[in-house]
């Protein structure tokens, strides 16, 4: 986020968000596109790499690694005010070839995948990387869906962290407006990914360090675990 609006201001391009997703016009894609697949991939990947681990930076349009298509936000229903937004060429998983990063993982390689995809017509689409990772922990079957965020998880209207919540909770306050901006598509990845077959979701605070060692090694736990069912206790 912050790397494409520097850039963007750079070459004076204007950018706006709808529901905490970029506005991507045909002037700013390749920019984004830039970005994403050049200067912030290679940057993960050479951190990665210099903690010993293996990683290759691939694009989702490499190998149709993830196929998109337009995504469109909104209902369209005018009797409750709702119209369809157009948010230009930002995309939505509709296909993820998975085998690209079975075959990778097979060769001991960490994949660091760029949210960037392709039509099946070949057009290019911004996709939101909380989107982008849900489809592929989807395709992978993956027992649990972690993203990380600059925050401490979802937020109650005081601010209280909430460090639980089910679907039907999450859904009720996106509607509400009690979850705003970038953290709606964390949520709506969340849910999507849960009701096709990931066990649970977690939104972790990417800021504290080792968060992902201390979800996965710790019984501790921290930020918000979003499941089919409350965890008791």
């Amino acid at each position: 986020g912050p790397q494409i609006d520097m850039m963007l201001r750079k070459l004076k391009i204007k950018s706006s968000f709808v529901d905490g997703m970029r506005v991507t016009t045909p002037e700013s894609i390749k920019t984004i596109e830039m970005v994403l697949s050049g200067s912030i991939n290679k940057e993960i990947v050479s951190k990665i790499c210099s903690a010993g681990g293996n990683a290759i930076g691939v694009s989702g349009k490499d190998g149709n690694l993830i196929v998109a298509k337009k995504l469109r936000v909104g209902n369209g229903d005018k009797k409750k005010g709702k119209k369809i937004q157009d948010l230009g060429l930002v995309g939505e998983p509709i296909g993820v070839n998975h085998k690209i990063l079975k075959d990778l993982e097979n060769s001991g390689i960490i994949p660091v995948v760029a949210p960037i995809g392709s039509s099946l017509e070949g057009s290019t689409y911004n996709i939101n990387a909380d989107h982008a990772a849900g489809a592929l922990s989807e395709s992978l079957r993956a027992s649990r869906l972690l993203l990380l965020t600059d925050t401490v998880g979802v937020q109650s209207r005081k601010g209280k962290l909430l460090s639980n919540l089910d679907i039907t909770q999450s859904q009720k306050m996106i509607k509400d407006g009690v979850i705003l901006g970038g953290m709606i598509p964390k949520v709506q990845t969340c849910i999507k990914a849960i009701q096709n077959g990931v066990e649970a979701a977690v939104i972790l605070d990417g800021r504290v360090p080792h968060a992902l060692l201390l979800e996965i090694f710790t019984d501790r736990g921290f930020g918000t675990m979003i499941s089919n069912k409350l965890k008791k206790g």
